[in-house]
């Protein structure tokens, strides 16, 4: 552990360069993320060996995989805006799928969030995919185009099997809902907002392109490395972004905002939760899971979000942890665990911040009408006793005999009436409070029980 935040810049970089030996790597571009700070970066070995060239914040590499977590959001701000539903069968905006092998039941079992969280059972890659070959669909028409070799392999929820496929035909569900092409939804939607001015598909402008990192092929029997022979067409919604240092910390610190404040905040800090969180176990360990387009890794009891990315000479990772807002970044261009550097990155900072706090900061403004709902409410039948605390800018219930129960209140456009925010079983119920005549609190209905006040004895 860092003896002090000064040092942790230091101990970070030496990390990532031990790293790069360790895996006899080509190089690696890394960073660490707090908040909305880059905490720190560092490029380590080399971006292209034959002009000697090394990599930093703003050199590219293909990001693969990472794709999905921009799709997704792009899937849930359309949601957002009423366009679709998560639970909408795929084929009733891609009727072409009803003709895709369907052996366990109806097509429409086939829905948007079972895609995004590849629980879907559907094939894995596209028709006609050959990774030896380095060939994948041209785009999807294509894969549409013989769609009747595509279809489910496994009945649904029965466990994760990851699907290029899937991500494809939800980029085409994008480009259908909105009436644009995918990556130009992208664009003025997601990307602009949040100033990711690197973040580009396939073909890159020539600026972009003159900052790519080269890709090289795992080593054989010699330390020479080479190249990796590149695919022959574009993924696109699957994984076709190409990134930096910079603009992926920016993605990671738009993950771990704390509140819907500021500009290009292109989804709500409730949608970005409900993406983050897990939905379904990966592994019988119980150390894996699955959200919406992000999966989790738990590691000495810290749950890292995240997700990879490989593609033909790069390996990339983000992690973050949503409770401490700390995150890291790990782009090889190379063959290395990725993953395992980002979360140890991460973790390197994540335990310096912990023990090295930033100063206290003057609490949010209680709003003046809400002053006379805190206090003490009892439910005899139930024998509890809560509190109505003001917490970090939230009304929120606490139960001192119940420490992870934390229903936090969401205010609606009515006077005394809110809505349980995420996170507890009373998840989306009303609460509502009532009033005597002179104004008073009487009393507070939390989903199905009511709650009389405690007034103060005088």
């Amino acid at each position: 552990m860092a003896s002090s935040l000064t040092d942790l810049p230091g101990e970070l970089e030496s990390r990532a360069r031990a790293f790069v030996r360790e895996h006899r790597l080509p190089g690696v571009a890394a960073a660490v993320v707090h908040g909305d700070d880059l905490l720190w970066a560092s490029g380590e070995g080399f971006a292209d060996i034959a002009a000697g060239r090394r990599p930093d914040t703003h050199t590219l590499y293909r990001v693969a995989s990472i794709t999905k977590t921009f799709t997704g959001t792009a899937i849930v701000q359309l949601r957002d805006a009423g366009r679709l539903h998560l639970d909408d069968p795929a084929v009733a905006y891609i009727p072409e799928l009803a003709s895709a092998g369907a052996p366990f039941g109806p097509i429409e079992t086939l829905t948007i969030r079972r895609m995004l969280s590849h629980e879907s059972g559907l094939m894995g890659d596209p028709p006609g995919t050959d990774w030896s070959a380095r060939t994948y669909p041209a785009d999807v028409a294509e894969i549409l185009g013989r769609v009747e070799e595509a279809g489910l392999r496994i009945p649904v929820n029965v466990q994760q099997k990851y699907s290029n496929l899937a991500y494809e035909l939800l980029g085409e569900i994008v480009a259908r809902v909105s009436g644009r092409p995918y990556p130009e939804y992208l664009q003025d939607n997601i990307l602009q907002p949040l100033g990711l001015e690197s973040t580009s598909f396939e073909p890159l402008t020539d600026p972009l392109a003159a900052r790519c990192a080269v890709g090289y092929a795992p080593r054989a029997l010699s330390d020479e490395l080479v190249p990796a022979r590149p695919l022959e067409s574009n993924l696109f919604a699957a994984g076709g972004l190409w990134s930096c240092v910079q603009d992926l910390a920016r993605w990671i610190s738009f993950q771990l905002r704390a509140d819907d404040a500021g500009d290009g905040q292109v989804l709500s800090r409730v949608s970005l939760r409900e993406m983050q969180r897990p939905r379904y176990l990966g592994d019988e360990a119980w150390t894996e899971a699955w959200g919406v387009a992000w999966y989790a890794t738990r590691r000495e009891d810290v749950t890292w979000v995240m997700h990879s990315g490989g593609l033909f000479g790069f390996i990339s990772n983000i992690c973050f942890d949503p409770k401490e807002r700390v995150g890291a970044i790990a782009l090889i261009n190379g063959y290395g665990p990725a993953d395992d550097l980002a979360m140890e990155l991460a973790a390197m900072a994540r335990r310096s911040i912990l023990a090295h706090p930033l100063p206290v900061e003057p609490p949010q403004p209680l709003p003046a009408e809400w002053q006379t709902l805190l206090g003490l409410y009892a439910d005899p039948d139930l024998g509890m006793v809560v509190r109505l605390e003001w917490r970090d800018g939230k009304l929120t219930f606490v139960d001192p005999d119940d420490p992870g129960w934390r229903p936090m209140l969401r205010p609606t456009d009515v006077p005394d009436e809110f809505v349980v925010e995420l996170g507890v079983r009373q998840s989306g119920e009303p609460c509502t409070f009532d009033r005597r005549a002179d104004g008073r609190v009487r009393a507070v209905v939390l989903g199905p029980a009511t709650f009389a006040r405690l007034d103060p004895v005088e």
